[in-house]
């Protein structure tokens, strides 16, 4: 916590590095509301004391520099404060671009930020025992194995068997085989070989294999794949613990041999992805409905689980592009969750409005487009003054709804970073971009408020904010709070208040996306509509409702998912989904969509059922179906359950009557020998 056994609030470390650039202490401190040092020349050398007085003081530090970090977190461990500081880079990200006007409110920008708590990310655990399979050609997977062999329990499967070279004296088994199937993580993977046999031990020259077999399975804690072949898993580079290299190249084949020696152990992954089951629109009943998710991730992390999913935490790889598309918020991502990315954005605007700051461009990137700025900044023109770097852990977790917030909190438009070696993770992140785009058009917002650079060339970062600058939305700031269908909505009329659109619903154009945009209306057939009410049931969502007191089918636009299962339920084809937004007040309050009278129970009047329905039922089964032959019989169908039953009783040849019931008998009844003491007259028992 700030300020951890004092009252002091945190101290702002500034340094102009060598007089490079020149942060004003005094705009900062106001603007942030911080207590800040005066500006040092050479804070992480000759002025390195300051940093240490600063620590004894009290309080956190928050020591403006990210180059030396490593030097300032270790002399703080060493003095056991490493948790009382904090770090952020004003110089790359900042002083150190075309600043002008706006560098000092960037930088006040990055402050307000960096002030922010931290919280921390639950995890999971993964354990190796260093268990290794080196799978590949024979020469390469053993000369591999001789260089691990000592830090790793090492098992060869020689993909090819021929020309078998073995060293006179081994510590690692050798086996033959090709991996047909695999699965699991790091510390838990099973691989499936078929023409799997193991060397005879005795034998003169070549060595000579057992007879083969198919469908072995093996246990291992990782796996390095020299085969060349394809990956035995998809996203190969995301699997812990699944390492691949092609032995052609020794320089990649020591790299990965280095990095497998060091996964022994126990070793901490975030959990990134939260999911909640109950939010969840995959299906009902068998019905098929949403798999946005199970489309979008590459590790194949996510897979059915009955009318839900179920992601596995030990592969997930964290692209956040589940994240991004459910449409119900399900799946959440929280490294950090979008609470602690909306709470980010804020402190971002706040000190860039207190510095005086204009109409300011958002860069989202990741930790590759962090490198990407550095270099820009280190060896280029750097970012302009008014283009602010936000870092995610993924760029490619940033959804439509974050875009939409980050327009609606004062940016002039959203740029994203993309590193080109994701670009298998892209499509979803497009599609987000679009939608939030259209939605942007829809209500009036000129130009294109986002837009993605996939590229790792700091010139062409450079480049890609050369353009025109987007004009200022003049929108009054807003405060996401909720899930990101509420966010969506709050940004929107945000938007559309300050563009001044007066209309209630934006067209989306479902062509444009694979599995069709999140919003929209359903329409029913009044004519083919029964309200049998399956579709109630069916949806996920709870955007379709009925009514205790008259057969009727309500609809709650806002809650619509457009997943489809309440089209696949209905049993009389009566749904078609419309996408669309609608920004009305009715999208929350709800509709009705169909409503018949009810009907009146010949007998007592309890209104049941929908009376179109009876009517219909009356007419095509009374005098034509054995049960329904006469008139007695036929007014069943225009009862109750209650005076149904009854009637059905008081039949003459009534199933569920019986005989009367015998009267008990007694001892004292004529006829009836008496007792005494649990004996007859006679004696006998």
């Amino acid at each position: 916590m700030a300020g951890q056994g004092t009252d002091k609030g945190p101290t702002l470390m500034l340094c102009d590095c060598g007089r490079t650039m020149s942060p004003d202490a005094n705009l900062l401190s106001r603007a942030c509301g911080v207590r800040c040092s005066h500006v040092h020349t050479e804070l992480c050398r000759s002025e390195i004391d300051r940093f240490t007085d600063a620590l004894d003081a009290g309080g956190d530090v928050v020591v403006a520099c990210g180059q030396e970090m490593p030097a300032f977190a270790e002399l703080a461990a060493d003095a056991g404060m490493g948790d009382r500081v904090r770090f952020v880079d004003i110089r790359d990200r900042a002083g150190w671009g075309r600043g002008g006007k706006n560098a000092q409110a960037k930088m006040a920008a990055l402050v307000a930020e960096a002030l922010l708590e931290t919280p921390a990310t639950p995890a999971v655990t993964l354990k190796s025992e260093g268990v290794a399979l080196i799978y590949g050609p024979a020469e390469a997977a053993i000369e591999a194995a001789k260089m691990v062999a000592g830090r790793l329990a090492v098992t060869v499967m020689v993909s090819d068997g021929d020309d078998v070279v073995l060293p006179s004296v081994r510590d690692f088994p050798v086996v033959r085989g090709r991996i047909v199937a695999a699965r699991g993580y790091l510390g838990k993977f099973t691989i499936t070989a078929d023409g799997f046999s193991g060397i005879e031990p005795s034998g003169q020259g070549a060595p000579a294999f057992a007879s083969p077999a198919d469908g072995m399975e093996s246990q291992c804690d990782l796996i390095i794949d020299l085969s060349r072949g394809a990956p035995l898993f998809p996203a190969p580079d995301k699997r812990d613990g699944y390492l691949r290299a092609d032995p052609r190249d020794p320089a990649v084949t020591m790299r990965v041999l280095l990095e497998a020696s060091g996964l022994v152990g126990e070793f901490e992954k975030p959990i990134y992805i939260s999911f909640d089951a109950s939010l969840c629109a995959h299906s009902r009943s068998r019905q098929p409905g949403c798999s946005r998710c199970l489309d979008v991730c590459p590790t194949s992390a996510i897979t059915p689980n009955g009318d839900v999913v179920a992601i596995d935490a030990q592969v997930c790889a964290g692209c956040g592009a589940c994240a991004s598309v459910c449409p119900s918020a399900a799946a959440t991502y929280t490294f950090p969750d979008p609470a602690r990315i909306y709470s980010r954005l804020e402190a971002v605007f706040s000190g860039w409005r207190e510095a005086g700051g204009g109409t300011p461009r958002l860069l989202f990137h990741d930790a590759a487009g962090g490198e990407v700025i550095s270099l820009s900044a280190r060896f280029g023109r750097g970012l302009p003054g008014d283009v602010i770097p936000f870092a995610f852990n993924e760029v490619t977790q940033v959804g439509h709804e974050t875009v939409l917030a980050a327009l609606a909190m004062g940016a002039g438009e959203v740029v994203l970073l993309l590193d080109p070696k994701k670009a298998e993770e892209a499509a979803a992140l497009v599609d987000q971009v679009r939608l939030a785009n259209m939605l942007c058009a829809g209500i009036g917002v000129s130009g294109e408020r986002a837009r993605m650079v996939e590229s790792r060339d700091p010139d062409a970062l450079e480049a890609a904010f050369d353009g025109e600058i987007p004009s200022d939305i003049a929108v009054e700031p807003i405060r996401p709070i909720g899930q990101r269908r509420s966010v969506t909505r709050l940004a929107l009329g945000a938007l559309a208040t300050a563009s001044g659109f007066d209309g209630e619903t934006i067209a989306l154009d479902a062509g444009l996306f694979p599995a069709g945009p999140p919003y929209g209306r359903i329409e029913v057939d009044t004519g083919a509509c029964t309200l049998c009410l399956a579709c109630v049931s069916a949806c996920p969502a709870g955007a379709l409702l009925d009514s205790p007191d008259r057969p009727q089918l309500r609809f709650h636009e806002d809650a619509c998912l457009q997943c489809g299962i309440c089209r696949a339920t209905c049993p009389e084809d009566a749904i078609t989904l419309e996408p669309r937004y609608h920004l009305g007040a009715d999208a929350g309050r709800g509709v009705v969509l169909h409503e018949e009278e009810p009907f009146a129970c010949i007998e007592c009047g309890k209104l049941f059922g929908v009376r179109s329905t009876v009517e219909r039922i009356a007419e095509q089964l009374a005098g034509k179906h054995w049960m329904f032959a006469d008139d007695n019989r036929a007014r069943l169908i225009r009862m109750c359950d209650g005076c149904r039953i009854r009637a059905q009783y008081h039949e003459e040849n009534s199933p569920f009557r019986a005989g009367a019931r015998p009267r008990v008998r007694t001892a004292d009844d004529p006829g009836e020998p008496a007792k005494q003491n649990g004996k007859d007259k006679d004696g006998t028992a």
